[in-house]
């Protein structure tokens, strides 16, 4: 069993081979996705010091956003 997960490695986390960009914009078009994850991504966006000002506009209304909206 170990072997099975040690090998699936690359298929598991498929969010880490696009950019941070790609992963707002899509965190933002899905309304379901956590609240946790858009905290991680702004985190990650707070950390980049070469990020857009436009995408962090963007998640921070996505996080602030009533759930029926």
């Amino acid at each position: 069993m170990l072997q099975s997960a040690l090998s699936s490695d690359t298929t598991e986390f498929p969010c880490e081979q696009t950019t941070l960009q790609d992963q707002i914009d899509a965190a933002v078009r899905d309304r379901s996705t956590p609240i946790s994850r858009l905290l991680r991504l702004m985190s990650a966006l707070d950390a980049d010091t070469t990020a857009n000002q436009n995408l962090r506009h963007q998640l921070r209304a996505r996080i602030g956003a009533p759930l029926s909206a």
